[in-house]
């Protein structure tokens, strides 16, 4: 079975129509998928719901299919950094479904693992948990989560190699991992193909049964919030 493609464009090819759920990798502007969001740009798929911690910032990440209007709904943990997103929030534009980190994570891998819904504390008592089943377990309160199953995972690996097995790196693994289980169909970018059988199987993060598609690209290394100090006199 053919992984490996030569763009972004390939990669997603047959796989986007409107109104999809898609699980993206990153975290802030850590580890995430740029060249295949501007492919889905680029596409012209509409009414996108997607499942991600944050939406990156105004001209970077998701928030590139915000400034051209192709995503319906957010289910987010984080809005900060990104003017366009707050904006379309607060007027009505944009439909946003909030998750705790740790949630969402786990909401993510749920789908993936075929756990249809967990039951956590995090949110009891808060907007969080309106609307949501309820149940005590030993005195103690919790709420149900629902597992994600997206129609579409889109991540972003530092090694691959044919097969599919990736390799993220440090703080890059971050939502990547479990954004990619939780697709019905995961498509990776990778900054490297390794030969097969060159990887360490200890050293893989993601075992290549759960991805589908590979392209590699040149990739933007961006730092999202930089901190100085002024250099102290002699």
């Amino acid at each position: 079975m053919k992984k490996v493609y030569s763009s972004a464009r390939e990669a997603l090819d047959g796989l986007l129509f409107d109104d999809m759920l898609i699980a993206a990798g990153g975290f802030g502007l850590c580890g995430i998928p740029e060249l295949l969001l501007a492919a889905i740009r680029d596409a012209g798929t509409k009414g996108l719901t997607f499942a991600s911690n944050n939406a990156g910032v105004d001209d970077f990440g998701i928030g590139i299919l915000l400034q051209t209007k192709q995503v319906r709904k957010m289910m987010s943990s984080y809005v900060g950094e990104n003017a366009e997103f707050m904006r379309q929030y607060l007027e009505g534009e944009l439909e946003v479904e909030f998750n705790p980190q740790g949630t969402l994570a786990e909401r993510m891998r749920a789908g993936g693992a075929g756990i249809p819904g967990f039951y956590t504390k995090t949110g009891v008592g808060t907007q969080i948990a309106e609307g949501k089943d309820h149940k005590d377990f030993d005195g103690e309160t919790y709420i149900m989560e629902r597992g994600i199953v997206a129609d579409l995972a889109i991540v972003k690996a530092w090694k691959a190699d044919d097969t599919g097995n990736l390799i993220f790196r440090k703080t890059a693994r971050n939502f990547n991992v479990p954004a990619a289980m939780c697709g019905k169909v995961c498509v990776a970018e990778v900054e490297e193909i390794v030969p097969r059988g060159s990887l360490d199987p200890d050293h893989i993060h993601l075992p290549g049964v759960y991805v589908h598609r590979i392209v590699q690209g040149t990739h933007e290394k961006r730092i999202e919030q930089r901190t100085t100090r002024k250099k102290e006199s002699a």
